[in-house]
């Protein structure tokens, strides 16, 4: 298949994956522990060197299959190099309206000394109240010492959630969760000032309704599904519709409907794809789940359904039925491979995917459907709940061959 010489182009979840960006967990996770782990979104403490390790050997996974690794961090500290973009990430943090004008004099000027590799390390790993000697003032005073100035985000190794390229454009995501917030921020500045991204165009910006990469599905060249559930909300979908059928990137757009829970937090929770045809999806939703189906008409948007989702995105593509490929099998097993990701994988191309290796019955169910998989460990990524889907942010696809 030939590359595309575009450097920015994703039009499915399973053509040739060329290139991706993603985190390797650092100081962010060191942050964690029983008393604001809960806060920052993880359900266990992780063990951080295994965690890097585990990350570095899906990383090379992937290199093994010569897709370009980009990661965020090394992206951020070359962004802020730049004069422009250091002034955009301190202004995004300094109206904290908990730190008052005496910290916020204290913080900015903090800032404004570091280097910009140092500047990044803080912007990801966070600020602790000990670490600012020189601070002072009332709200200074009356923080605990083991608060956070500016909160770490550990939540950045789900890079999956920030960003969500379409076509040429990139949908940088708006977050439901406060602690995640800061995350599409520090993406965006890296869009909007390394040389490598210029020129390109954002499709959505944090300010627009909630709406997380988790839930954002590229089925096949121009139909879009989108998850809506705990995290991404209907206006959400329908504004991102909108940009969508506007900017010409989609036809159609697939609301989907999930259970508002953590074990589900996102569509890529429960589905994912791996073959132009063929899903892998949780058993219990696999014929329960529905989508509305949303067009462009005269100006606004049409909405039908909702029917079965399978139906939906079926007709969506062209396709007479999309296969599916149950994860586990039997109620229990299927259950407990959910909640370790095992329908969170990552096509590297069709029929070829990244698979936590704990989920040793879904990964079966894939093999024995003709599905290549590329095991890797995750006992410690997955502590916050995310699979190898959520720990990738593809920016360059061969377009997928036709069904």
């Amino acid at each position: 298949m030939t590359q595309t010489t575009n450097r920015h182009r994703v039009t499915s979840e399973v053509g040739r994956l060329r290139t991706v960006l993603l985190h390797r967990p650092g100081a962010e996770l060191k942050r964690l522990t029983p008393r604001n782990s809960a806060k920052l979104l993880f359900d266990a403490i992780p063990w951080v060197g295994r965690a890097q390790e585990e990350h570095d050997a899906f990383a090379q996974a992937l290199r093994d299959r010569d897709v370009e690794v980009l990661y965020l961090s090394e992206l951020l500290q070359d962004a802020l190099e730049f004069e422009p973009a250091r002034d955009e990430a301190i202004a995004q943090l300094i109206g904290d309206p908990r730190w008052g004008d005496q910290l916020r004099r204290v913080v900015e000027g903090h800032l404004r000394d570091l280097h910009p590799e140092d500047l990044a390390h803080t912007l990801v790993a966070g600020l602790a109240h000990e670490e600012l000697k020189t601070a002072h003032g009332l709200v200074y005073r009356l923080m605990d010492e083991l608060d956070f100035i500016i909160d770490p985000l550990p939540g950045l190794l789900f890079t999956r959630d920030s960003s969500a390229w379409v076509g040429d454009r990139v949908a940088l995501t708006s977050f439901a969760m406060p602690a995640r917030r800061n995350e599409s921020a520090l993406t965006g500045l890296i869009y909007r000032h390394h040389p490598r991204f210029a020129g390109i165009r954002p499709v959505y910006d944090p300010s627009m309704e909630h709406v997380e990469g988790g839930d954002i599905m590229l089925l096949g060249p121009g139909v879009v599904a989108v998850g809506t559930g705990e995290r991404t909300t209907p206006a959400g979908v329908e504004r991102l519709a909108r940009q969508l059928f506007a900017a010409d990137l989609a036809h159609t757009v697939l609301a989907v409907p999930i259970a508002q829970e953590r074990a589900t937090m996102h569509l890529d929770t429960v589905c994912t794809m791996v073959d132009v045809d063929t899903v892998v999806m949780y058993p219990p939703v696999a014929y329960s789940l529905e989508a509305f189906t949303v067009t462009a008409s005269n100006g606004d948007l049409k909405v039908s359904g909702p029917r079965l989702f399978l139906d939906a995105a079926a007709e969506a593509m062209g396709l007479d039925r999309l296969k599916v490929i149950d994860t586990g099998l039997d109620p229990v097993t299927a259950e407990r491979e959910q909640w370790d990701d095992g329908n969170n994988t990552l096509a590297l191309a069709p029929r070829v995917c990244v698979a936590y290796e704990r989920n040793v019955e879904t990964n079966a169910q894939l093999e024995a459907a003709g599905i290549e998989v590329i095991r890797i460990t995750g006992s410690e990524l997955g502590t916050g709940r995310g699979g190898p889907r959520c720990m990738s942010c593809p920016i360059l696809r061969d377009a997928p061959p036709s069904p």
